[in-house]
């Protein structure tokens, strides 16, 4: 009867995002229902970010190692991948990491606002796949309004630096004069869009480019840069001298033949900034000579920075959360008892209507004023002798009692309904 939640998550913090890429799921609702097949879970939410691929699951019976299994399965790799780079943790501290993860403490830069939205998407189509239920749905609303608050209270997320705006100092402290030179920005997605934020607000002139030029020009619109067809930008990389990369491709936007060739004929040099999970740009194209090639991997010395900053903040972020663990811990417990307490009051009800039914046939009763305040006589009848001890086991329940659980599914011959 007991659910517990589980988590378990590859993340920046122990995978270069060359290895963290590998872990990705091409097909978020369909990973969702194959760990809830395979996997003995019950409910299941996958937050995916360039950062990070986390699983929380509900789960009366956590097994691991078929979580392994299966996320090796539709990740295409084997099993032995996990045994340096996987976290795992249950109930009291999958709750607490999922509050530090909706605040913004276990972003890569601390207090960015991105990944709430990540994981408000991320239940979003978990719900939408009826991948999630009560208990996840719950945990995670909970969670995303904690997490909110937090924010608006402690201006954790003020002042502190966003993806893109990192890409773009690190072009800033190895370009001189970024605003002489040709900068072009491929893709249009939510990494793409704090790039964007980040160029225009400090004045530079950029170029942007996607898959459809409609799609480039209604970005333009909104963000800012010169819309180009993508087309003109696999044959024109000669053209710039600052890259950055922030697509969803599955492969190779940028190859090492293409950069050969545009750096040719190519006066000055070219740095590109890779923000995609998966990369979509070939590592050895950082072996051509005058190009340099930089990632998420390498801003870990700005991250370090930010921290210090941040320190107070932090701090009382911490202690926030501290003080929510235990309420959302005693809430997730009191689901334990709901099935059990649906289920006597179902039963009771059935029983009332029964009885009812048999003493106004044996009254001969057809007024239906009278009929009306008889049932709800019976019903505040039922009402009273079961709302104490269900609302005693709902308390015992919150406390950590599976011992009464037990007890009562036994003298109400409840039996768990699969």
């Amino acid at each position: 009867m007991k659910q517990n939640i589980i988590n378990a998550r590859v993340t920046f913090r122990k995978s270069p995002i060359h290895v963290l890429e590998k872990f990705a799921f091409k097909d978020m609702p369909n990973a969702c229902l194959t760990f809830k097949k395979n996997s003995s879970v019950s409910e299941c939410v996958i937050i995916q970010t360039c950062n990070r691929i986390e699983l929380f699951a509900a789960s009366d019976n956590p097994n691991v190692d078929k979580i392994k299994s299966t996320w090796a399965s539709l990740t295409g790799q084997e099993e032995g991948v996990f045994s340096d780079t996987l976290e795992v943790c249950e109930n009291k501290d999958a709750y607490e990491h999922l509050l530090k993860l909706t605040s913004g403490l276990e972003s890569l830069v601390v207090g960015e606002e991105q990944i709430l939205g990540q994981i408000k998407e991320s239940i979003s189509v978990a719900r939408h796949a009826k991948a999630s239920g009560k208990r996840l749905n719950k945990l995670f609303d909970r969670s995303i309004r904690i997490g909110t608050r937090i924010r608006n209270s402690t201006g954790i997320g003020r002042g502190g630096i966003s993806l893109g705006s990192m890409a773009v100092k690190l072009a800033e402290e190895n370009v001189d004069d970024i605003k002489s030179k040709h900068v072009l920005l491929i893709g249009t997605g939510e990494a793409a869009t704090m790039v964007a934020k980040s160029l225009k607000k400090r004045g530079y002139a950029f170029n942007v480019t996607s898959r459809t030029i409609e799609r480039s020009m209604g970005f333009s619109q909104t963000l800012g840069g010169k819309p180009i067809k993508f087309e003109d930008v696999l044959s024109g990389f000669n053209n710039y001298e600052i890259i950055f990369v922030a697509t969803t491709a599955p492969y190779f936007l940028v190859t090492f033949d293409r950069m050969k060739d545009a750096m040719k004929n190519k006066k000055s040099g070219a740095m590109i900034l890779d923000l995609s999970n998966p990369r979509t740009v070939d590592e050895k194209v950082a072996t051509i000579p005058g190009i340099k090639l930089m990632n998420i991997d390498q801003i870990a010395e700005m991250i370090d920075k930010n921290m210090k900053k941040r320190k107070d903040k932090v701090t009382t972020v911490e202690n926030i959360i501290s003080e929510e663990v235990p309420v959302i811990e005693a809430t997730m417990k009191r689901l334990d008892a709901e099935p059990l307490v649906k289920d006597v009051f179902t039963n009771a009800n059935s029983m009332r209507i029964k009885e009812l039914q048999k003493a106004l046939q044996m009254l001969g009763e057809t007024d239906e004023k009278r009929i009306k305040i008889i049932d709800e006589l019976t019903k505040a009848v039922v009402e009273s002798i079961v709302s104490a001890p269900m609302n005693n086991l709902r308390r015992a329940s919150e406390q950590g009692s599976p011992e009464l659980l037990e007890i009562a599914s036994k003298l109400f011959n409840y039996k768990k309904k699969e």
